[in-house]
């Protein structure tokens, strides 16, 4: 775990990258941020998780450091063990944790609800979609911190080391770290604004939507778009799933999980 703290005192905000070792954007995003000497209005934590797994450039090493929260300093696993630390490092902390996925290509948010404190920030992210994970959050760290997750794009890509870089930004100024954007500085991606710069929309995970043991896997939805009863949602060796009832897809892909699609969510409305 690779620690920087910037300004004077000590830290109520920090941002979190590579808990998962094949997910860089993170670790990019923050060594670019620090690289850059930026002059700070609070204190700010900055944390690279999984520095092992990012050597090794896998996921994990013995298990998903995002299921395993809160952990446990006698752990026989490695994240087991880093579970614990982070945690400590994080209590009482507001913080954003930097992901990539292997699902959508735009960033969105997820949390374990939404809050007073998700209310104030995720307008202020460049991202037009919040996702509330409710009893899916178990042993993942918005279950144990106060956290905004943000998937920042697809695993491995320029685009998500770029965006989380600009996600990063937008969140230090709206905490407070970093002064609020004026006219002249340098504007993030295009693909980062929101169609609707005044809202984001907000969902609520329902259900998974699970995935048999096949040799080809494939998608016929969309993600956040809406799934009528008896769409064709998905196929597994040519054995198709369709939908029951109404719902949208979220973290839908054919490979990003072992044995679920993704997952069901509610349309619940928008945060201005």
């Amino acid at each position: 775990m690779r620690i920087y703290e910037l300004g004077e005192g000590t830290p109520e905000v920090a941002v979190v990258g590579s808990v998962h070792g094949d997910e860089p954007c993170g670790e990019r995003a923050i060594e670019r941020f620090v690289a850059g000497e930026p002059s700070v209005e609070r204190p700010v934590k900055l944390v690279v998780a999984n520095e092992e797994a990012l050597d090794a450039g896998v996921r994990y090493l013995d298990e998903d450091l995002n299921r395993a929260f809160p952990g446990d300093p006698k752990a026989e696993s490695h994240e087991g063990r880093l579970a614990h630390d982070l945690v400590r490092e994080l209590r009482g902390k507001t913080v954003l944790s930097l992901h990539s996925t292997q699902s959508y290509a735009e960033p969105f948010a997820l949390v374990d609800e939404v809050d007073a404190v998700s209310r104030a920030i995720c307008p202020h992210l460049p991202m037009e979609y919040l996702v509330e994970t409710g009893p899916f959050s178990t042993g993942r760290l918005i279950d144990h911190a106060h956290t905004i997750e943000v998937e920042c794009g697809l695993q491995g890509s320029e685009e998500a080391a770029t965006n989380a870089y600009w996600i990063l930004r937008a969140f230090l100024s709206a905490t407070g770290v970093l002064p609020a954007p004026v006219e002249g500085d340098v504007e993030p991606p295009l693909s980062l604004h929101r169609r609707d710069e005044n809202e984001v929309t907000v969902f609520r995970l329902l259900d998974q939507i699970p995935k048999n043991p096949a040799e080809e896997y494939r998608i016929f939805v969309d993600n956040f778009q809406r799934v009528a009863p008896g769409d064709t949602v998905a196929a597994a060796d040519g054995d198709a799933y369709s939908a029951d009832d109404e719902f949208y897809p979220v973290l839908l892909s054919a490979h990003g999980y072992e044995d679920v699609f993704g997952y069901a969510a509610d349309r619940l409305g928008t945060l201005a």
